[in-house]
């Protein structure tokens, strides 16, 4: 059996404590990567599950969803480590998850709890493709990822889930 490999990523903790340095583990997935279809590294399966609270236990990948940040607003070139953010979508009990108050914070009058970023959010960074070839981060990208979150909120699918949620 392959063994699991971990990479440095930064967790972004919803109850507000401040951000920090996690290892990440990774599988081997048998499928290949869906983003690099002529990729000869092996997919890696990244289970960020551990370090979200309040998830649905049993449904492994099925209970986040990731966002990919290649560039920052104005940017004209991509960036060349991209960063994968790693968030919650199905909570244990059928609740939405409390707002990433971490995030929050960045956001300051920015914030619109209708985007709102919910639950501990973890961030990677990686190559050429997000499940094939991660690298280590470090609280160095911590600046670049205060940028992003400050002006852009939760995506849409994520939102569109924490409003089912509350229905």
């Amino acid at each position: 059996m392959d063994q699991l490999v971990s990479f440095e990523a930064l967790l972004f903790p919803s109850d507000g404590r401040n951000p920090h340095m996690v290892a990440l583990m990774t599988s081997p997935m048998s499928v290949p990567d869906p983003h690099a279809p002529y990729s000869t590294l092996p997919a890696r399966m990244p289970h960020p599950e551990v370090y979200m609270d309040y998830i649905a236990e049993g449904l492994g990948p099925r209970a986040w969803h990731y966002h990919l940040v290649e560039a920052l607003d104005g940017m004209n070139k991509k960036f060349v480590n991209p960063y994968v953010i790693f968030y919650p979508t199905v909570s244990r009990d059928g609740m939405p998850f409390p707002i990433n108050k971490c995030v929050r914070e960045i956001q300051g009058r920015s914030f619109k709890e209708e985007t709102a970023w919910r639950g501990n959010i973890i961030v990677a960074k990686y190559r050429e493709s997000p499940f094939s070839s991660m690298v280590n981060g470090s609280i160095a990208d911590f600046p670049i990822l205060r940028n992003y979150f400050m002006t852009h909120g939760a995506p849409q699918l994520y939102v569109a889930t924490g409003l089912k949620m509350l229905l």
